[in-house]
């Protein structure tokens, strides 16, 4: 069978100047533009010049576009990064980039697809407005469940295509939406099993002489960072011996180091920092054990299904877990991992507790682990299913 190609331009919101970067982000071969780096602050003249060249090609649009977000005050009030008179300005100065880009190279952009609900998928749609190309949009977590209802629902419609990366999210778009349901794909993330894989002579002794308990994310309130230190403090005082690992960072870090230094934990656990994932891989591998404990924060910012999730089983870790958002679509409870309700400290710790004591249990749980990603969360058979909603 023919193998249809797509041709792919990235054009990214924000340069975010990481001090970590990922090694599959040097494997990017499409172009990226970065949108922050063109609307810095530049004359009047320049920003007019292209709303005039855009209004002269496309006038009907524009207005319909304009109209839109003076009459739709509401966008500003969820999840934005920015103002929706920002955003206009940028679908504009996109739109600019395409134009000239087509004049000189005599290629079309076909289809816009926004990677996330908010802001991205509000410029895909302005674009569309203008233009009338086509657009579709991912639904992640906070994108999703703090954008207005009905802000939400005017994408949904205009959109030719919505992905989402777990069934929960799924079940919200068909009630929000449910005229709409034919245009909704579940595709989960994925992860690169090549890089992932388990090490088939794992230490399974009944105790570790140095288990260490693994864990990764942004150090963020809805990751459940706090919770977690709670369980291992609990640990520690029935004499358990551990080393606990946490990679990651965020707006929390100062503040987890100082519990940890306020409850005699320097020892016991340490705060890593960020790796890159390549990094990870081995650190993966070693560890005794995985748990992350995500939350649904009171603002209803929760995680979709957490890709180091998905990392730890793929190499046949054991986890242990909350059941949060999607995250139970991906681990069984005594199946291929722990799974506890949030905030349940107790029962986290207890199963901390027992998987440090019973080799035969971690075995069995992190093969079943491994076993389900590979058969369902292959990130080579995901990317295969988006590039269908493309072409």
């Amino acid at each position: 069978m023919e193998q249809i190609g797509v041709s792919i331009q990235i054009f990214a919101l924000t340069d975010p100047h990481e001090k970590v970067v990922q090694t599959q982000v040097r494997q990017v071969r499409a172009p990226v533009h970065y949108l922050d780096e063109a609307m810095q602050p530049r004359p009047l003249r320049n920003i007019l010049r292209e709303n005039f060249e855009v209004a002269r090609l496309h006038f009907i649009g524009y207005i319909r576009a304009l109209f839109y977000i003076a009459a739709h005050k509401e966008i500003d009030k969820g999840y934005t990064a920015s103002s929706r008179w920002a955003c206009f300005l940028q679908a504009v100065h996109l739109i600019y980039l395409l134009v000239q880009e087509e004049r000189q190279t005599g290629k079309k952009i076909d289809h816009l697809h926004a990677h996330f609900a908010h802001d991205p998928a509000l410029i895909a749609y302005l674009v569309h407005l203008i233009t009338g190309t086509p657009f579709s949009f991912t639904a992640h977590a906070r994108d999703l469940y703090q954008v207005p209802e009905q802000v939400m629902t005017d994408r949904i419609h205009q959109a030719s295509a919505v992905i989402t990366c777990c069934g929960a999210n799924l079940e919200y778009l068909k009630q929000i939406a449910p005229s709409q349901q034919s245009k909704f794909s579940l595709i989960y993330h994925g992860v690169n099993l090549k890089d992932f894989q388990s090490i088939p002579n794992a230490d399974t002794s009944p105790v570790p002489e140095n288990p260490i308990i693994l864990s990764v994310g942004r150090l963020v309130e809805k990751k459940g960072f706090q919770d977690l230190l709670q369980a291992l403090l609990i640990v520690k005082k029935t004499g358990e011996h551990f080393h606990c690992a946490i990679y990651g960072d965020g707006p929390l870090s100062q503040q987890l180091e100082s519990w940890i230094v306020e409850h005699g934990m320097i020892s016991d656990v340490i705060l890593m920092g960020d790796r890159t994932q390549q990094e990870l891989i081995s650190i993966f591998q070693n560890a005794t054990l995985f748990v992350l404990t995500p939350i649904q924060t009171d603002d209803g910012d929760r995680d979709g299904i957490p890709n180091v999730l998905l990392e730890a089983m793929a190499v046949g870790l054991p986890v242990i877990t909350t059941a949060v958002a999607g995250i139970p679509e991906l681990v069984e409870n005594h199946k291929n991992g722990l799974l506890y309700q949030q905030h349940d400290i107790e029962g986290i710790s207890g199963g901390i507790i027992e998987l440090l004591r019973n080799s035969e249990k971690r075995r069995q749980l992190g093969s079943a682990a491994s076993k389900k990603v590979k058969e369902q969360f292959d990130v080579a058979q995901a990317a295969k299913r988006l590039k269908t909603l493309f072409i």
